[in-house]
């Protein structure tokens, strides 16, 4: 069979468009809290603008289970109030992943996160609570705020067991 033909025998047409179908998602409904955790969190620039993206994947409710939420900290907005709360917005999210953030940056002697610094925050479950954006035509959803995820923090390290003591006459050597 000939790369170009479908399982029914057809040759596929050289044409310039094709819909594949399949619908839209709505959007997750306003104010909806989620368990998600970051997959990816790097720097991006559009239009001459630098922010930081980070890429969510829902885990629950299992009806939103695997959605893709993006969230676009803009740590370097002209309005610096923007700018002030996003970098808020970045810390609380650093902070519920475990600080390793702030510690990565510190020993890099980074003055902004690099990209490598920004991947420590992936991987750690939190909430976030959501919201809709609505904008010529097209609707999604947005993070409003992001808190510590009830029990993903780590298990305190075990208590050393108690040592037996020996008396010097019970070792047979």
């Amino acid at each position: 069979m000939n790369f170009w033909q479908t399982s029914t025998g057809e040759a596929v047409q050289q044409v310039g468009s094709f819909e594949a179908g399949g619908g839209t998602l709505a959007p997750i409904p306003d104010g909806t809290a989620v368990l998600a955790s970051a997959e990816e969190s790097t720097w991006k620039e559009y239009q001459g603008a630098r922010y930081i993206n980070i890429k969510w994947r829902v885990a629950k409710p299992a009806e939103y289970a695997n959605r893709v939420i993006f969230q676009k900290i803009r740590v370097n907005d002209e309005d610096v109030s923007k700018a002030d709360r996003a970098k808020q917005m970045l810390a609380a999210i650093a902070t519920n992943a475990g600080g390793a953030l702030f510690q990565a940056m510190q020993k890099n002697k980074e003055q902004e996160p690099s990209d490598a610094s920004l991947s420590t925050l992936c991987n750690r479950p939190m909430v976030l609570k959501l919201g809709v954006w609505d904008m010529n035509g097209k609707t999604g959803n947005h993070v409003n705020a992001v808190s510590p995820a009830k029990g993903a923090a780590p298990a305190p390290a075990p208590k050393p067991a108690p040592v037996a003591q020996v008396e010097d006459d019970d070792i047979p050597f």
